[in-house]
Parts: structure tokens; C-alpha cells; sequence
């Protein structure tokens, strides 16, 4: 993989391609920034609470998910707007990883932010309602989806485990969360995931230095190696959507020893991904 940005992240998280401006978004969560690059540079936004991960409402504005509340976010003008609390009242908690679903509505994980057990859950906001739709917790991450809207996937990242959980034709889950991937033998731990044209689900592997492919049925297909031990999330985007995105985590490791650590990375891919969904307020 390729440097895409040498700026040193905390926690890197949330990357997202917007499909209409052609540009990279993604996050620092320690750091309390959102980044972005183009050709004409790179451009840092700051804020007061912990972002993490974000959906693309229309050219200019992102829902953003902070440490509080959902709220939109024009990136031309710095115009911000509430859109719904989000564990306002506990002081424990933060959002971690989430992102849009095919239709419309966005979800997102909060996590305590020193890794309390089972301190944090996953909701899902869609057309002004936000209901929280897994409990208990400790660090959510992997929430993707496939292609046809018809499943939903997610991670709670110290079991070691992805979940898949079908949906019904609004995008609510239908029934039982099944385990789909299960690292327990591989001994890594599941980060940020996002799932390509084809069904088949990319994960960020934290301590594992990697991004691991598999089918849509669960099955391991291969594995590409990242130059950061703690990468964090991956994203599809690109012109034509083959180029793969990975933000990486600098926080606990030694500066010196990687110097890559908390950098955003960029390789070309032979595989095609989704857009990125438009969040539907």
C-alpha cells in the first residue's frame, strides 16, 4: 500500500468517499478532527466533541456522529445543524463506527471511551427516527451492508466475531443476528469493514497489520498487508470506485519504532465497490 496522507492520526477512523464530490473523508476520533484531501491539498476541520464516522446527505453537507449527537455538517461553509441526540446524557460514552445503509438510514456504534465492557450499543437513524437496535457493547465496529440491502453486518471487536443480520425491505432487522466471520482461531480482532460490488466483505484488522477479503457466504479468500499494525477501517472510492482506502491508529504505539502508525493508506484494487449510500434525514 501507498501513503495516500502522511498526517499522523490517533485513531484514524470512518473514511468516506463522496461520491459526487470525488473526495476522501475520514477521521481522527482522539484528535476531535475531520480530514479530507484532494488535489489541491489537504483540509482539516476541528471540534469540540470526539467524530467518528459520517454519511453523505447531499453535495455540501455529511451527518456526522459525534461523542453526543447526530448533527449535519457543510463542509463549504462550517455550518453545523443538531439533528438528534446520542447518549447525551452518558458521559461514559463516545460514537465509533458507522455508516449509511442502502436505504437511507445511517447506523452507528458508541463505545466507552476507555473501552468499559458492554458500555455501548448500535442504533440506527432513518427518516427522523433513531432506535438502538443491538446493547451491550464494548467496541462497535464492521457495520457494512450488502449490495441488495438485504443484510446487515457489525462487530462488537473484543469477541472477536462479525454478525450478519438480515433486514426487512425498510432496512430493519428481521430477526436474529447470525455470526458471520468467527477470528477466534486467527486470533485477531475485527475493525471497520465495508462490503465491495460483489458481496464480499473487507476487513480492517487491528494488531494484524491487514485488510482480509471474505465471501459472502463467510469463507476467508485473501489477505493484503497494511504498514501500520493498527488499521482501523477501509473504503471503496475512486473514479470507479477500485481504489481501497485504509486509516490506521497511532494511539499505544511506538512513534520511532512505526512511523507509518496512524497514517491513511491507498491501494489499487481488481475489485469494484459500492457507493457509498446517500443518508436520507
Amino acid at each position: 500500500m501507498d501513503i495516500f496522507s502522511d498526517t499522523v492520526c490517533t485513531l484514524g477512523e470512518g473514511p468516506l468517499w463522496h461520491p459526487e464530490r470525488k473526495q476522501l473523508f475520514w477521521f481522527d476520533i482522539v484528535g476531535k478532527k475531520l480530514l479530507s484531501r484532494t488535489a489541491a491539498g489537504e483540509q482539516v476541520w476541528s471540534f469540540d466533541d470526539h467524530v467518528s464516522a459520517a454519511g453523505w446527505i447531499d453535495r455540501t453537507r455529511l451527518l456526522i456522529a459525534s461523542e453526543r449527537a447526530l448533527f449535519t455538517f457543510d463542509v463549504d461553509t462550517g455550518a453545523q445543524d443538531h439533528v438528534v441526540a446520542l447518549e447525551a446524557d452518558n458521559s461514559v460514552t463516545r460514537s465509533n463506527d458507522g455508516r449509511a445503509d442502502p436505504q437511507g438510514g445511517f447506523w452507528i456504534g458508541t463505545m466507552g471511551k476507555e473501552k468499559e465492557r458492554k458500555a455501548g450499543a448500535i442504533y440506527r437513524y432513518y427518516r427522523g427516527e433513531l432506535r438502538k437496535l443491538v446493547d451491550q457493547v464494548t467496541v462497535s465496529n464492521a457495520i457494512c451492508f450488502s449490495p441488495d440491502g438485504r443484510h446487515a453486518y457489525y462487530a462488537d471487536t473484543v469477541t472477536q466475531r462479525i454478525m450478519r443480520t438480515a433486514l426487512d425491505s425498510d432496512g430493519w432487522p428481521s430477526g436474529e443476528a447470525e455470526v458471520f466471520v468467527d477470528l477466534r482461531a486467527d486470533g485477531v480482532f475485527p475493525d471497520g469493514a465495508v462490503v465491495d460490488a460483489t458481496g464480499h466483505l473487507w476487513s480492517a484488522q487491528w494488531g494484524a497489520s491487514r485488510v482480509a477479503c471474505y465471501t459472502p457466504d463467510g469463507g476467508f479468500v485473501r489477505a493484503f498487508d497494511v504498514p501500520a499494525v493498527q488499521a482501523s477501517c477501509p473504503s471503496f472510492g475512486g473514479d470507479d470506485l477500485r481504489t481501497l482506502y485504509v486509516t490506521s491508529a497511532a494511539v499505544n504505539r511506538d512513534g520511532a519504532a512505526e512511523p507509518q502508525a496512524g497514517m491513511t493508506f491507498t491501494m489499487p484494487m481488481d475489485v469494484t465497490g459500492q457507493a457509498e449510500h446517500r443518508v436520507i434525514l
